[in-house]
């Protein structure tokens, strides 16, 4: 429980940050990717990996396919923990390095290839994650997009369901679309 008190904290900060909290005097404000980064960071921690997960049980690797408009703002998570597992940042120029992959965050330059990216990740226990418009719908896990300037997010509860993966029920009450959504709730 107390974990799960600290990690809705973060994420309502998360979502202060989204929401335009302003910085203190001198810093400049995150920009969309830092936010993003730090919306996946704590939504993280609401979804279960079935055991055994993809590489080392106490490492969580986040890929990187694509290049991300926000440069490296991943890269800040590198080393974090979350529910208690390292944090390590891969930058991928291929989805044959997939393997150990925990989670998959799509940059919007593979947009064009998000059919041959979802069908490679059939049958894998991978958490798919994207920033662009229509991911969701086509079986992304996780899509954050913009709306009024906010980030928010959605979720593929059928495609979380198809890749063995429990998205807290928590975490869909946040959602701003889920779809797939089973009758009995997730």
């Amino acid at each position: 429980m107390k974990d799960f008190a600290r990690t809705l904290v973060c994420l309502l900060f998360a979502a202060a940050l989204a929401a335009g909290a302003r910085p203190a005097a001198g810093q400049k404000p995150p920009g969309e990717y830092e936010v993003k980064a730090a919306f996946l960071y704590n939504v993280l921690a609401f979804v279960e990996w079935p055991s055994p997960m993809n590489g080392s049980a106490d490492t969580l690797r986040i890929c990187v396919l694509g290049e991300a408009p926000g440069g490296d703002a991943f890269d800040d998570l590198n080393g974090q923990v979350i529910t208690g597992r390292k944090v390590e940042i891969v930058h991928l120029t291929s989805l044959t390095d997939l393997g150990r992959c925990s989670v998959l965050f799509i940059g919007s330059s593979e947009k064009r290839n998000i059919h041959r990216i979802l069908k490679t990740l059939e049958g894998t226990r991978i958490l798919s994650v994207g920033d662009t418009a229509g991911f969701a719908r086509q079986g992304v896990i996780i899509n954050f997009y913009l709306e009024q300037k906010k980030v928010r997010f959605e979720v593929n509860a059928a495609a979380a369901r198809q890749a063995g993966l429990i998205i807290s029920s928590k975490l869909l009450k946040l959602a701003g679309s889920v779809y797939g959504a089973s009758p009995a709730g997730e």
